[in-house]
C-alpha cells in the first residue's frame, strides 16, 4: 500500500457507460426486492424474531424488504460475542487489521453501482449523492488504514540504561450508532476506524437504512472478518439502545445524529455501574444551523448557486447543510430574487431519476416535523419561495424547497435544525451584524462566505466559529483528509472525522519503561573504543 492517500473519484455520469451502468444496478437491485436481512453474529445469521418492512421514500407503495429488529437478549449476545472475541483482535497486528480495511474498500469498488442503488432506493439519495456515499465510506477505509499505520509505530525516549516505549491499545468493544442519511459512508467511518484500532464492534445502523448496513456486514465478511470482531444488530433505537449504551462491558460509543439522542447517550454512558472497571468514552457528531454570510461584493452567480446547493442538496438532509443566509442589506433584495429563481429551477422526482434535483426526505416522521417548522415559519416570516409538487406530494416523502425571507435571527426556524428542504434568508446591516448573527446560535458545525474581500474573509476566517469554514463555495461535500469534518458547541463530542487524530479517540496510551542495567551487566552503548 502507497503512503499517500488520495480520495476515491467520483463516477462521472456524463458518460453513457457509467449511466448506463447505474442503470442496470438499479433494475438488478429492483429484482432482490422482498428479501429479508437478519442478524448477524459470530458470523452467523441469526433466526429473524422481528422484522422491520422498508418501503421505498420516493414510492411508498414500492416495498424493499424486511430487517430483522434485535431485541435486548441479541443485544446482550451481540455484546458477548465482541468481548470473546476482543483479546485476539486487540493482538492482531495492525498490517493484517488494516488489510481488511482494503479489502473492504475493493468490496465496495466492485459493488460501486449496487450500493449506489440500494442508497437511492432505502435512501432517497440521488445518483451523484449516493455514489458520492460509496465513494466516501472507500476513502475512510483507506485513509484509516494508513493512519492506523502510522500510529503503530511506538515513540522511543531511551536514555543509558533505560529504555521508555510509547505506544497505543484499543479501548475494548466498540457500540457504533450511525444515522441513515450518510447510510454506507458513516456506518463505515465509525466501524472502520473502530476495528483498525483494535476494537471489536457491534454495528447498529439506522432503523432507516437497514439494509445498507446488512450490506456493509456483507462486504465485510467477504473481506475476511473474523467471527466475532463486527457483529451487526439492526434494531430500534429506543429499545435495544440503552441496553447497548449502558453495558458494563462496552467501552466507546461512538453516535452520529441527533442532539437530543446524543446527550442522552453521553448522559447514559457517563454513569459507572458495578461491574465496570472504566469510564466510557463517547464520540459524537450532532448536527448545525450553519450559516452561509453572503457579503456585498459577493459573485452573486456562484454565491446563489452555492446556496442553494448547500441548502437543497439531498433535501437538506446534512448535518453540514445550509439552513440559513445571512444576507448583507446592500445585496440582500438582489440575492433574494435570483436565488428564487435558481430554486424553481430544481427538479424535485423520484432519487432513481437520473434528472432529480433532489428526491423525498426519509420517512412519513420527517414529513411531518419538516411541514409542523413551514407552517411555523409562515407565522414568523415571509414566504418567498414554495415548490408546486402537484401529485408527487402523494406519491412519496415529498417536501417542497421552500425558502423564508426577512427572517428574525431569533426565529425558531432560525434557530433549530430542521433536516429538511427549508432555507431562512436573514438580513444583516453590515458584516459585523453578519458574523454576530452566525454565531448565534447553539450549534457550530459548517459555515461559508461568499466575498471578494480580503480584509473581510480575514475577519470571517478569524471570527466565525465553526468546525468547518468555507469561503467561496457550499458549504457541504467534506472530503475524507481534505476536510476532516466535525463541529463543537452542541455539534460535536470529539475529534474530525477524516482527520489525523480520529483514530486517538479509539485507543490508550501506555508506556513501558524498562531498566537494562543489571548487575555484572552494562548494555552496549554503540560508542565502542
Amino acid at each position: 500500500m502507497g503512503s499517500e492517500f488520495r480520495n476515491e473519484p467520483l463516477t462521472d455520469f456524463a458518460r453513457e457507460e457509467n449511466r448506463a451502468a447505474m442503470r442496470s444496478a438499479l433494475d438488478h437491485v429492483r429484482a432482490e426486492f422482498g428479501r429479508t436481512y437478519p442478524i448477524v453474529i459470530d458470523n452467523r445469521p441469526q433466526p429473524v424474531r422481528k422484522g422491520l418492512p422498508r418501503e421505498n421514500p420516493s414510492r411508498t407503495s414500492e416495498p424493499l424488504g424486511n430487517v430483522a429488529m434485535a431485541d435486548v437478549e441479541q443485544a446482550n449476545q451481540a455484546v458477548a460475542s465482541c468481548l470473546r472475541a476482543f483479546d485476539g483482535w486487540r493482538d492482531t497486528s495492525v498490517e493484517e487489521r488494516a488489510g481488511l480495511l482494503r479489502r473492504t474498500a475493493e468490496q465496495f469498488r466492485k459493488r460501486r453501482f449496487e450500493l449506489s442503488a440500494w442508497i437511492v432506493y432505502e435512501c432517497g439519495k440521488p445518483w451523484r449523492e449516493a455514489d458520492a456515499d460509496v465513494a466516501e465510506a472507500i476513502d475512510f477505509c483507506e485513509y484509516y488504514a494508513r493512519e492506523m499505520l502510522k500510529l503503530d509505530a511506538p515513540q522511543h525516549r531511551d536514555v543509558l540504561g533505560e529504555d521508555n516505549r510509547y505506544f497505543y491499545e484499543p479501548r475494548g468493544v466498540a457500540v457504533v450508532i450511525a444515522p441513515w442519511n450518510f447510510p454506507l459512508a458513516i456506518l463505515t467511518g465509525m466501524t472502520a476506524a473502530a476495528l483498525v484500532a483494535g476494537n471489536t464492534v457491534v454495528i447498529k445502523p439506522a432503523e432507516q437504512s437497514g439494509i445498507i448496513g446488512a450490506k456493509l456486514m456483507e462486504c465485510l465478511q467477504v473481506a475476511g472478518l473474523p467471527p466475532g470482531v463486527a457483529n451487526f444488530l439492526p434494531g430500534d433505537g429506543e429499545e435495544i439502545g440503552p441496553t447497548l449504551v449502558q453495558h458494563p462491558d462496552v467501552a466507546l460509543i461512538a453516535f452520529t445524529g441527533s442532539l437530543k439522542v446524543a446527550l442522552a447517550i453521553n448522559e447514559q454512558a457517563s454513569k459507572t455501574p458495578g461491574g465496570q472497571n472504566f469510564v466510557k468514552k463517547v464520540i459524537a457528531e450532532m448536527g448545525g444551523k450553519n450559516a452561509v454570510i453572503v457579503d456585498t461584493d459577493a459573485d452573486l452567480d456562484e454565491a446563489v448557486k452555492g446556496v442553494a446547493d448547500s441548502a437543497f442538496g439531498y433535501g437538506g438532509q446534512k448535518c453540514s447543510a445550509g439552513s440559513r443566509a445571512i444576507v448583507l442589506d446592500g445585496i440582500y433584495d438582489q440575492f433574494l430574487a435570483r436565488l428564487v429563481e435558481a430554486t424553481k429551477s430544481l427538479a424535485v422526482k423520484p432519487a432513481d431519476d437520473p434528472g432529480c434535483s433532489l428526491g423525498p426526505v426519509i420517512d412519513a416522521e420527517a414529513r411531518s416535523r419538516i411541514l409542523k417548522y413551514i407552517e411555523r415559519g409562515k407565522s414568523e416570516a415571509r414566504l418567498a419561495h414554495q415548490t408546486d409538487l402537484g401529485a408527487l406530494m402523494d406519491q412519496g416523502h415529498y417536501i417542497p424547497p421552500t425558502i423564508f425571507a426577512d427572517v428574525p435571527e431569533n426565529a425558531t426556524i432560525a434557530q433549530e435544525e430542521i433536516f429538511g428542504p427549508v432555507l431562512s434568508v436573514i438580513r444583516a446591516k453590515d458584516l459585523d451584524d453578519a458574523l454576530r448573527i452566525a454565531n448565534g446560535t447553539k450549534y457550530a458545525l459548517t459555515g461559508g462566505c461568499y466575498s471578494r474581500s480580503p480584509s473581510h474573509l480575514e475577519q470571517v476566517k478569524r471570527r466565525f466559529r465553526v468546525g468547518n469554514l468555507y469561503i467561496n463555495r457550499k458549504c457541504t461535500g467534506a472530503l475524507v483528509d481534505r476536510q476532516p469534518f466535525g463541529g463543537f458547541k452542541l455539534s460535536g463530542i470529539g475529534s474530525k472525522a477524516g482527520g489525523p487524530d480520529y483514530l486517538l479517540q479509539f485507543v490508550l496510551p501506555r508506556t513501558i519503561t524498562e531498566n537494562q542495567m543489571r548487575r555484572g551487566f552494562a548494555p552496549e552503548t554503540g560508542t565502542g573504543e
